[in-house]
């Protein structure tokens, strides 16, 4: 596989972490304790979630996805999306979150894949 088709080695992806959707914050909560209990991952509140170290993001509720989401991490995110756009995978632009000094940390897919939602991130 040529270096140019591999997002992989192209912008440092690795999964960054998984998200569930629970029906509301009590259940989250219990979800995020599992995990705790499971794998020793210290609970972390938002408003919009618990997250369970970094590797599990659990949506309070409302979520994206079908069956959840799974972030993935990039170095680079503009030229990601540009590399995906190319490949006919398009983003969602009302879903861009941005960083202080105005970059875009978080954006979706405009599809699912599998019931997923599929996010890339810089976090």
């Amino acid at each position: 596989m040529a270096q140019s088709d591999n997002p992989v080695e192209l912008f440092g992806m690795y999964v960054a972490h998984v998200g569930i959707n629970a029906k509301n914050p009590e259940e989250a909560a219990q979800i995020a304790e599992d995990f705790s209990v499971l794998m020793g991952l210290p609970a972390r509140d938002t408003p919009a979630s618990v997250f369970s170290g970094t590797l599990v993001e659990t949506m309070k509720e409302n979520g994206r996805g079908t069956c959840g989401h799974i972030g993935f991490h990039v170095d680079d995110l503009e030229a990601a999306v540009a590399w995906f756009a190319e490949r006919g995978l398009h983003i969602d632009e009302s879903s861009r979150k941005f960083t202080e000094d105005g970059s875009t940390r978080l954006v979706y897919f405009d599809r699912e894949i599998g019931g997923f939602a599929v996010h890339l991130t810089t976090d």
